[in-house]
């Protein structure tokens, strides 16, 4: 779901019935925004979270089952256009802020943290447990070094175990906790702030 209220663009992933998540469909379209707000857009910034209890699980099962069935050809072309959506939020002349409550994980989590400002609520759980099914988290793997030093990387992405909120935010990953309840309070006391401030600055600091 794409709404625009004023200078800011609300994007929420909305299939939760399947924890939202990530399909070639969800990719393309997020791709598509970022990649055409060029700076004549009077979008300041952009907000991006999930309907439901999480923000996304990651790679649905249909694309995990995939990856098993299809060559190394077809696979890389799929991990592009992950790596193309990453490329398209780092990009994106507006801040691009993720609102995170529930679970981010594996591919969510990478989406979360690819944005250039985390919000989540205390009950939030992080994770790359990619490699307890045999993947390899290759292109999470680029956001999470770029966020984390290499031996913490190194840490989350091969052991796979899922981490709160606040462990998060000890680790310089996110960079607010708020109570659950107040999560939907807290994303506009930054967004607001990014209204107010001249555009090309912002822009051009990002």
């Amino acid at each position: 779901e794409i709404q625009k209220s004023g200078y800011r663009i609300d994007v929420r992933l909305n299939r939760p019935d399947k924890r939202n998540a990530l399909n070639s469909e969800i990719i393309k379209t997020l791709t598509e925004l970022f990649e055409n707000l060029d700076s004549a857009s009077d979008v300041k910034v952009i907000v991006l979270s999930g309907n439901g209890k999480d923000f996304s699980s990651g790679a649905d099962l249909e694309s995990v089952r995939k990856i098993a069935d299809s060559s190394f050809e077809d696979n890389l072309s799929d991990a592009s256009e992950l790596l193309r959506l990453f490329i398209a939020i780092r990009q994106c002349p507006a801040p691009v802020i993720a609102m995170v409550r529930g679970k981010a994980l594996a591919g969510g989590c990478g989406l979360a943290t690819a944005c250039d400002l985390v919000i989540a609520s205390d009950d939030a759980m992080f994770g790359y447990p990619e490699v307890n099914i045999g993947c390899v988290p290759a292109m999470v793997s680029a956001i999470t070094r770029r966020n984390l030093s290499e031996k913490r990387a190194f840490e989350l992405l091969t052991l796979g175990n899922l981490f709160d909120s606040r462990t998060a935010l000890e680790f310089g990953l996110i960079n607010k906790v708020v109570g659950s309840e107040d999560l939907e309070d807290a994303t506009p006391l930054i967004d607001e702030r990014f209204t107010k401030l001249p555009k090309v600055a912002v822009a051009s600091t990002k």
